[in-house]
């Protein structure tokens, strides 16, 4: 961290106007063309395979022999949104959410429990160190599960490696599970990042023994700034969390509320230790701040100690300096009350010799009241 890190800037998101009517979604123009993956997966077999549209989506919700999960990297696609209107009867209210990407974390449940939506938020580090926030949205059916990407970073690689494998539960928990899945590598980056920022700080704190500088304050505000963009997620994902948790809807299983369980925790681990790296962050602030003063207050008690010295010594060269002359040069008339010292034989000697004693006198006072320490 020698150089500044890079300030974080809040991602702008297109907003709909004031007024506009509830469910209208709309393509972002700068959206990214749409990447549709399904993975078709039992008990005992996998597939994996790239798609062009939504056109099978009633047969796959249809079918009780596999389970399907059609991952979405990308949202230029306006088909696919009026594909999952008219075969799944999915509200628009859902589609506008899927398009407007600055969501916070939530499940809502709609029809009768005949699907389940979901948003997430994976964070994670870009090229310059600097914060992303992408929206990952879920719409869970009982036997389908479709997720939303606007991007194409890749965060469901562990996920996919476990349905390859077919190791564990990540096969046969159904479609509920394997959303938990997905949400527990989301929730579990957060800790990755944590421990990148508590290593930045411990890094930081170190700098402030050898060599503070002012850099030390730009790198602490931009980790404490991100802190409390994750700490913006982490609140409202264990919210999310246990609402699946209290929910009653047949979509989720009882196996997946027990893992859910675990991933709640994970979020209240997060939030203590989001707490702690903010403390510890307005701690090197503060202790920066404390170097630099008690740097100035040292700077200033050399000056004082400089000036203090030099007062008297000022005082009496301005004295010997004015030049009253003893006597008149033209006259030679004796001046009363004027200087007798003027032409004293070894006067400047003798002035050396007493301002040299009282700057002695004033170091020795100085280093007894311990100001050289």
């Amino acid at each position: 961290m020698g150089k500044n890190k890079p300030r974080h800037r809040h991602k702008h998101y297109k907003v709909p106007e004031p007024g506009t009517s509830p469910g209208l979604y709309a393509i972002d123009e700068n959206a990214l063309k749409s990447i549709i993956t399904l993975h078709t997966y039992n008990e005992k077999s996998y597939k994996k395979e790239v798609i062009e549209n939504f056109d099978n989506l009633r047969k796959m919700a249809e079918n009780q022999e596999f389970n399907f999960w059609i991952d979405v990297k990308g949202l230029a696609d306006g088909s696919m949104f009026e594909a999952l209107y008219s075969q799944l009867n999915v509200s628009r209210l859902v589609l506008e959410d899927i398009t407007s990407s600055y969501q916070r974390p939530k499940l809502d449940e709609y029809d009768n429990d005949k699907y389940v939506f979901a948003v997430s938020r994976h964070l994670y580090l870009g090229e310059d160190s600097s914060l992303c926030n992408d929206q990952i949205s879920f719409i869970l059916t009982p036997n389908l599960l479709i997720t939303f990407q606007e991007t194409y970073e890749d965060c469901f690689e562990p996920v996919r490696k476990r349905l390859e494998i077919g190791k564990g539960n990540i096969r046969i928990g159904g479609s509920s599970y394997l959303m938990y899945a997905i949400m527990d590598v989301i929730v579990d980056n957060y800790f990755t990042l944590l421990n990148f920022w508590g290593e930045e700080l411990d890094a930081i704190e170190d700098r402030l023994y050898d060599n503070p500088d002012k850099r030390i304050m730009y790198d602490t505000q931009a980790i404490k700034r991100s802190l409390i963009m994750i700490r913006k997620v982490a609140w409202p994902e264990r919210d999310k969390l246990n609402d699946i948790l209290r929910s009653d809807t047949p979509l989720v299983s009882d196996l997946t509320k027990t893992y859910i369980k675990d991933a709640y925790d994970h979020c209240i681990q997060i939030i203590d230790f989001i707490e702690s790296l903010k403390e510890i962050a307005s701690a090197n602030i503060d202790m920066n701040l404390s170097i630099i003063s008690n740097r100035m207050n040292e700077i200033m008690k050399v000056l004082t100690i400089i000036s203090s010295i030099f007062i008297p010594l000022t005082f009496i060269a301005g004295i010997y300096g004015m030049n009253f002359s003893r006597e008149d040069p033209v006259t030679g008339k004796v001046l009363k009350d004027n200087m007798p010292e003027l032409y004293m034989a070894h006067g400047y000697l003798y002035t050396w010799l007493i301002m040299g004693v009282i700057a002695i006198l004033q170091v020795i006072y100085f280093w007894r009241k311990g100001w050289f320490k």
